[in-house]
């Protein structure tokens, strides 16, 4: 059972959430041209994908993390600092090139979330980062099925039921607290709720 879990922690890590909703945007997204899925997921794979596996390394190599799951308060900083600087990048740069709407708020609610969870940091609590990238794409496909007038409720449903599988993963393996995934959940999905309003 413990390897079963392991396995749903590796295949819903934080790491693959933005290029995760990125691909589920141009799957549900009825207009969209080859150009400008391969000049959004490229780039957006590269950075929040390629791009964090090296810093992970090099931090490993000296020593200030010893996990991808990022045990300790204190491991977790570095990555989220990160994190915060490659969403502003993405926003800054590879968006705005190729500019999809829906995508800049999905990626402003990552950075708000993110930027959230360091703010908790330093107040001594350690959000669930694998909470919060499957709370804010939950509240990312329903925002998508309400602009598109797009029925997915099986794809939402699947993904309620994936949260719950990542949750009870995170529980069996003694990696967060009750408390720590309900708070990741829920920054997650706030942040994008709040943005709704913005594109919808």
């Amino acid at each position: 059972m413990r390897h079963f879990f392991n396995i749903v922690s590796y295949l819903f890590h934080p790491l693959f959430i933005p290029v995760g909703g990125t691909v589920l945007y141009f799957l549900i997204a009825p207009y969209s041209t080859l150009e400008i899925q391969s000049g959004n997921i490229l780039p957006i794979f590269i950075l929040t994908v390629i791009i964090p596996i090296i810093f992970f390394l090099i931090l490993k190599n000296l020593g200030i993390i010893n996990s991808i799951f990022l045990p300790t308060l204190q491991e977790r900083k570095y990555p989220l600092y990160i994190s915060c600087a490659l969403f502003l990048m993405i926003l800054y740069k590879v968006i705005p090139n190729n500019y999809v709407q829906e995508l800049f708020y999905f990626f402003t609610g990552l950075l708000t979330a993110t930027a959230t969870a360091l703010i908790l940091l330093f107040l001594k609590f350690k959000t669930s980062m694998h909470l919060l990238g499957m709370g804010s794409i939950l509240m990312f496909m329903i925002g998508l099925s309400i602009h598109f007038e797009v029925n997915i409720t099986l794809g939402i449903s699947l993904f309620t039921l994936f949260t719950g599988l990542v949750a009870t993963s995170r529980l069996y393996l003694k990696a967060h607290s009750k408390s720590e995934l309900l708070i990741g959940f829920l920054v997650g999905l706030c942040s994008q709720l709040i943005i709704l309003k913005y594109w919808l």
